[in-house]
């Protein structure tokens, strides 16, 4: 599901799909990843919260053991991941820069009148392909805008920007970093074929997609909390009627510092459930899961 800004939203619109599809049945555990994976855990009662380094890496060892190189590119991040002997060795991430990312592809979709999910096989019936700047999300529009008053095929223009995408990522994430088969590409976007053969070229080597490419944090977070619940009694999941309660999020600046952090407080009916955004711990560490009456 696309979040479309409401990830709180989603989330209920997700756990009441969920509750749906799979009736009664007993949830043994959960686990949390992503960008607003602390959001998410206060709100299911997640027994594991994990980055999304963590996550990936371990969904893709459980598909393909000798995993040496992830690459994921996701709706509004990209990462790189370097595995050395089943150990996560190097990674980096890309939280700037929307060239690099699966929301990039989908503007330039809607502004070529092209559904995105036709994207790749635009791309792939090219056979001269435009070069198109993809260091920056703004120059790349640019110049894509150039090429189609030009006169040069769509075809040509899609494959030239998955080829810029792939070009952005490897420029800024990948130098310097050896990248060993085999190879996964993960997140929404290798669901673009144009984008796993603009990757494939480029390195000259096989990329392969996993079964579940396209949900492999949750993936991940799921066998982490799995592992984690085989070793414990009792879960902190809070059923799929908790995601029926009211929820808000507020932000607010500490003064008790020089670092001004900005605290991020979630409120279920004036209830204050969780703080997180401090780096001393002040107000995060106080209320570990435990609700407090907001004052």
């Amino acid at each position: 599901m696309r979040t479309g800004g409401q990830p709180i939203e989603a989330l209920r619109k997700g756990m009441e799909y969920l509750a749906g599809q799979l009736g009664n049945i007993e949830i043994r555990g959960a686990g949390t990843t992503g960008s607003g994976r602390q959001l998410a855990s206060v709100i299911i009662g997640a027994d594991i919260v994990k980055n999304e380094i963590t996550a990936h890496a371990v969904a893709a060892q459980n598909l393909v053991p000798e995993v040496k190189t992830i690459l994921e590119i996701g709706g509004q991040d990209s990462k790189i991941i370097i595995l050395k002997n089943g150990v996560v060795y190097d990674f980096a991430m890309n939280t700037v820069c929307a060239a690099g990312t699966g929301s990039f592809l989908d503007r330039q979709a809607s502004r070529l009148n092209i559904p995105i999910e036709e994207f790749g096989s635009y791309a792939l019936r090219s056979d001269s392909p435009v070069r198109i700047a993809g260091r920056c999300a703004v120059f790349a529009e640019s110049d894509m805008i150039h090429k189609q008053q030009m006169g040069h095929r769509v075809d040509d223009i899609v494959r030239g920007l998955c080829q810029a995408l792939v070009r952005n990522y490897l420029n800024n994430l990948a130098k310097g970093k050896l990248i060993a088969e085999p190879i996964l590409f993960q997140g929404g976007v290798a669901a673009n074929v144009g984008i796993t053969a603009a990757f494939e070229e480029a390195l000259g080597k096989k990329v392969i997609i996993p079964e579940y490419y396209d949900v492999m944090g949750a993936y991940g977070a799921a066998l982490i909390a799995k592992r984690k619940m085989e070793k414990s009694i009792d879960t902190n999941f809070k059923g799929f009627d908790a995601c029926l309660r009211d929820y808000s999020a507020r932000s607010r600046e500490c003064s008790g510092c020089s670092n001004v952090c900005e605290v991020i407080e979630l409120f279920s009916n004036d209830e204050l459930l969780a703080s997180w955004g401090d780096r001393c711990g002040k107000w995060s560490s106080r209320l570990e899961g435990r609700p407090l009456v907001a004052r």
